[in-house]
């Protein structure tokens, strides 16, 4: 009886590929796992597809509610965005991913686990890593890493030779991944910095020039961090990332185009299209200005980037990450409120925001003066915090008497 291999299977022009090769070199019973985390891809047909490509099997996981909930969201709360742009789409979804293939794996009896991920990019680190985590028993096979296909347009030959068809072409090179969350763009004219995106690059949101002439108002509730609604409506979390893609892409809001330092060493480019998220991020960012108070606040940024770190590098099964979740969920205890934002040809203005939990006073920060502040306290403040200023001043005068 032959081994089993699962295979993280997406139908995609690298894992098309991938089951005949597997059967054709290492002779393995070939299980296509396939993982639905909100791609937007007729499953059934990637079923039939792994099928008619030499899968013994096709296992399908309807991972959507788990990926918003239990990665989103942390993500989300923990104001994770690596290098200033970058909201993680990519990176957040292949921890998930990864877990179910494991298990689907520890169900099935198999020896071995592969994926489609090249041997130059992020996303073999985040699988590899997550199954040295939770099975490091199983062996994995990573193709690109091993045959001796070198382009897209080889893997193209590869599968046009095998009779196997594929949405790629030469004139149709781009490499996307879609989920909920996002959908990125790499390949083609983006492999040079000097070119900007096609128009037809973008597929999920409009172009500013083509949006709206009017502007469209959303409103989005939060509770202790999490988005709960929408214009005052109770929504799952699938349905409120669903929604606001939908609000954001017909406004031009969520693209960035941003050269990315790679885990393994390189710089890379990419066009990636964030709509609902970058305005679930953006109204979080008020909530938090209103409720934490300013060291928890500025102490964040810096956790934050360290998270966004550690997704991007596929390191979500670490003590480290775990332990930051603790600090973030914590701290998001009350960030419960709402946001108004306006959307406009690709802007994002902030409206309204409120919360119970806000430390923001107008007695305070008014230019009234009122009895909760005495101005002639800032006097003693200033003087004790200029302390070791006027002491370094009066030793510099002295060191220059001494010189003269």
């Amino acid at each position: 009886m032959a081994e089993k291999v699962v295979l993280a299977y997406s139908g995609g022009l690298d894992t098309s590929i991938i089951i005949p090769w597997l059967n054709e070199n290492y002779g393995y019973d070939v299980i296509a796992y396939i993982a639905d985390v909100g791609q937007g891809e007729d499953i059934d047909a990637v079923v039939k597809k792994a099928y008619a490509t030499g899968a013994k099997k096709a296992i399908v996981k309807d991972l959507r509610e788990e990926f918003v909930t239990d990665y989103v969201w942390p993500t989300v709360r923990a104001g994770a965005v690596y290098e200033h742009k970058y909201l993680l789409g990519t990176s957040i979804a292949r921890p998930v991913i990864a877990k179910h293939q494991v298990e689907v794996a520890l169900a099935e009896g198999a020896t071995a686990l592969a994926h489609g991920c090249t041997g130059k990019g992020n996303d073999q680190v985040r699988f590899e890593h997550a199954f040295q985590a939770l099975a490091p028993d199983l062996k994995v096979i990573a193709p690109w890493r091993e045959w001796n296909l070198t382009s897209r347009e080889e893997c193209i030959d590869y599968a046009a030779a095998r009779g196997i068809p594929v949405e790629a072409s030469r004139t149709k090179i781009h490499s996307r991944d879609r989920n909920l969350w996002h959908v990125s763009h790499e390949g083609g004219e983006l492999e040079s910095i000097m070119n900007a995106p096609l128009p037809t690059t973008w597929t999920m949101t409009k172009s500013p020039q083509d949006a709206p002439d009017r502007d469209e108002l959303v409103e989005i509730g939060f509770e202790q961090g999490a988005p709960v609604s929408i214009d005052g409506q109770k929504l799952t979390p699938v349905q409120i990332v669903e929604l606001l893609n939908e609000i954001g892409a017909r406004n031009g809001v969520g693209r960035i185009d941003l050269v990315e330092n790679r885990h393994v060493g390189m710089k890379s480019r990419g066009a990636y299209e964030t709509p609902g998220g970058t305005l679930i991020v953006t109204a979080l960012r008020e909530i938090e200005a209103l409720v934490l108070d300013r060291e928890v606040a500025h102490y964040k940024e810096v956790l934050s980037a360290k998270y966004a770190e550690l997704v991007y590098f596929g390191l979500w099964f670490t003590p480290l990450r775990e332990s930051l979740d603790a600090f973030f969920t914590e701290s998001a205890k009350n960030l419960t409120g709402s946001v108004k934002l306006s959307l406009y040809k690709g802007n994002v203005n902030v409206v309204s925001r409120q919360s119970p939990f806000s430390l923001y006073s107008t007695d305070l920060s008014s230019f009234t003066m009122g009895e909760s502040y005495d101005q002639k306290d800032a006097a003693g403040f200033i003087k004790i915090l200029g302390l070791p200023a006027r002491t370094r001043a009066r030793m510099l005068q002295q060191v220059k008497e001494v010189v003269k």
